[in-house]
């Protein structure tokens, strides 16, 4: 196979993204299909990306795209409740999925596709943590593993979204939709596992919804000691910031930053992001563009060799695990350990 032909389940703002990358920036793949239960706006999906490589075919169920014998691997960016039946199609008939974050939407059902994965015989599911293709991402990576720093002793993470305009965007997602990035980062750039996590309410900005906890500060104890502190603000209404700072017993490491001496925000207008005497990128499609472009090559290119790169279903299975407990102490407001498979 020299071509991959990819079917991209979801055309809201991130499965379309990703249709129009395949479609114009990925070597070696092709699209050929979208499946969406609103046939109208995939079908204009569909007569916008045609002509880059031919027809692109519509479905109005996912699982017939699944089933598509014109298609080579899927490309996940529904919601998460949906994603058990869907990976499972997927495992079940052999194709390479890209499952966009979170893998399910509970533990029980992240280790069924774990088992059925692992049942096939086949290593089939990466699961969409693009930050681990981000160039400072990586750079951050490498110089914690070379050891330069002397051992990590804390990460400090930060998080901050424009706005969050969906109405049905509780407290709880922003743990489960939001934070998860910042578990998987933290396996990832420590290379140990959260043993327990706990999330604290500040008082809420005034700009969040009734009775929604944002923003939320949330601590992990890791495995070998080090402690990692999040901070998820989905409506600081100033942008999109996304940076960590990684502290050493030998020295310190800050990525994500666009500035070079003092450094402030501002709110923007009508909606519009902020400035910090420079602009603030609106969204992760901006900010991750990148990161995004590497991750989707990188798993075109893995798939043609039939091999899985990035995270893992196992990677996403103890994203989910540590996301329960982190929901469980956003209830209580206490420390609450993961339980790890």
């Amino acid at each position: 196979m020299t071509s991959l032909r990819v079917g991209v389940v979801g055309v809201g703002l991130m499965g379309a993204d990703h249709a129009r990358r395949l479609a114009t920036r990925i070597a070696g793949a092709s699209l050929v299909a979208l499946a969406d239960p609103d046939v109208e706006r995939a079908q204009a999906l569909a007569d916008e990306l045609g002509g880059s490589g031919g027809t692109v075919r519509v479905h109005a169920d996912p699982l017939d795209l699944v089933a598509d014998e014109g298609v080579d691997a899927v490309l996940l960016a529904s919601p998460g409740s949906v994603h058990e039946e869907q990976l499972l199609a997927c495992i079940e008939r052999g194709v390479h999925v890209l499952c966009e974050k979170p893998l399910t939407m509970n533990g029980d059902s992240s280790r069924r596709v774990v088992e059925a994965e692992r049942a096939g015989g086949r290593d089939l599911v990466q699961v969409g943590f693009m930050r681990r293709f981000d160039p400072e991402y990586v750079r951050l990576h490498e110089m914690l593993a070379d050891g330069r720093f002397g051992r990590p002793l804390v990460l400090h993470q930060t998080h901050r979204n424009l706005s969050v305009p969906n109405p049905d965007f509780r407290s709880e997602m922003i743990v489960r939709d939001s934070l998860v990035h910042e578990v998987d980062c933290a396996r990832w750039l420590l290379g140990e596992e959260i043993v327990s996590v706990q999330v604290i309410g500040p008082t809420p900005t005034r700009h969040a919804l009734d009775g929604v906890v944002d923003p939320q500060i949330s601590i992990f104890r890791m495995a070998s000691g080090a402690v990692v502190t999040n901070e998820v603000f989905v409506n600081s209404r100033t942008g999109y910031e996304v940076r960590v700072e990684a502290v050493g017993e030998d020295g310190s490491a800050i990525i994500g930053r666009p500035w070079g001496e003092v450094y402030t925000t501002t709110a923007g207008h009508d909606g519009a992001a902020g400035t910090w005497g420079g602009p603030i990128v609106p969204d992760y499609r901006v900010r991750f563009e990148r990161a995004y472009d590497l991750e989707v090559q990188a798993w075109v290119d893995a798939s043609l060799r039939g091999e899985v790169v990035g995270a893992t279903s196992r990677d996403g299975w103890i994203s989910t695990l540590v996301c329960s407990a982190g929901m469980e102490s956003l209830a209580s407001g206490r420390p609450v350990d993961v339980a790890l498979p």
